[in-house]
């Protein structure tokens, strides 16, 4: 056995004895330590409730109600609840630093809850996330593959049927609308760590529709613009590029069966990857390896698995969350990087980002 599994046997077997933690708990120099931990572990316990007290603030639109200070009698019928329902609520908020006590029994919003209530995207990410919930009841079975009909599964199913490109707008509106909504997450974020405006024209590859590719617009407004998606996708794209006035060109088409448009210097693969399996991934980047000007480059942007203090985003909440979908899973720079050197790619960088948790940049270029 190496030394450092016999020191963590060892460490784990000490942590485990009810008379170290009684001693660590009381030792001046341990007993923050072994308060922390204790913390850490009360909150794997009760995290699903934590979720649940943020979904029901979500459902009850209790951010948008308390753009002023309020108290509990005012916002109870407000909320469809009794008072001391309402209370409940928002004792437990507050304990979650979603709402603030600003006076006896009046509340406004915490830090965090005007973080949440000034930000849509996120809002609609939680009230998605009751299908995940559903489907997380059992996760032994979700592990197992055995959840008869994953609701998250069915709500992207279109994506997995042998043909994706004939998917009907109401087959891809529920999905398409949620990405669209989370998609200003992240798009400063790329546009922050990337400057486009060097490049004739930009390929977004499963771009959705089109929110990314309006706010490159905005920043390089002489780029060359074109989105390839599915033909359903890409017909909303469409309509939000005309009433944004942007004069964008709209491919449609399915990048497992379909080559893509060629002749850009920049591709896009934004959030995109991470949601499909090893070897469909490296059929996308074969196909916008294809499809790139020699010397073009491609762009990889997307959470991934490592980020350093986000370790529980990327392998807890992304792992079960593609688990649920059916399909892909998070994965660390140097992965995708090797993938990108087998295609051909070379010069692969990973760029720096305010926000790394959210999504982090792969730049790679392909040969003259």
């Amino acid at each position: 056995m190496a030394f450092h599994e016999k020191w963590v046997a060892r460490r784990n077997r000490l942590l485990a004895s009810r008379r170290f933690q009684y001693w660590a708990s009381r030792f001046p120099l341990t007993g923050w330590i072994a308060r922390r931990n204790v913390r850490a572990l009360f909150d794997l316990v009760a995290g699903f409730v934590y979720s649940q007290v943020l979904s029901a603030c979500v459902e009850l639109r209790l951010f948008a109600l308390l753009d002023q200070p309020q108290t509990t009698a005012d916002l109870a019928p407000r909320l469809g609840l009794s008072e001391p329902a309402a209370r409940r609520l928002l004792q437990a908020a507050q304990s979650l630093r979603l709402v603030e006590a600003v006076g006896p029994d009046r509340f406004a919003l915490g830090q965090l809850g005007a973080a949440l209530g000034g930000n849509p995207s996120v809002l609609a990410m939680i009230e998605h996330h009751a299908l995940l919930y559903d489907d997380l009841r059992d996760p032994v079975a979700l592990l197992r593959g055995q959840v008869a009909a994953p609701k998250m599964a069915s709500f992207w199913g279109y994506a997995k049927s042998a043909e994706p490109a004939a998917a009907g707008a109401e087959q891809v509106g529920g999905y398409s609308a949620l990405m669209a909504g989370s998609q200003a997450l992240v798009a400063d974020e790329i546009l922050d760590a990337y400057d486009f405006r060097r490049h004739r024209t930009l390929l977004d590859i499963g771009g959705g529709e089109g929110v990314f590719l309006c706010r490159v617009a905005a920043r390089a407004p002489q780029l060359g613009l074109t989105l390839f998606d599915l033909p359903a996708v890409g017909a909303r794209a469409q309509e939000r590029f005309a009433r944004a006035g942007l004069a964008a060109r709209v491919v449609g088409g399915s990048f497992v069966t379909d080559d893509l448009p060629d002749g850009a210097d920049i591709a896009s693969l934004v959030r995109v990857l991470h949601d499909h399996e090893d070897s469909l991934v490296m059929t996308i980047l074969q196909r916008a390896y294809t499809a790139l000007a020699p010397g073009g480059r491609l762009l990889i942007a997307e959470p991934m698995a490592g980020t350093r203090g986000a370790e529980p985003i990327g392998d807890a909440y992304f792992g079960f969350y593609l688990a649920a979908m059916g399909s892909g899973r998070a994965r660390q720079p140097e992965e995708l990087a090797d993938f990108l050197r087998q295609t051909g790619f070379r010069r692969v960088r990973l760029l720096p980002t305010a926000t790394p948790l959210l999504v982090r940049v792969i730049i790679a270029e392909k040969k003259v």
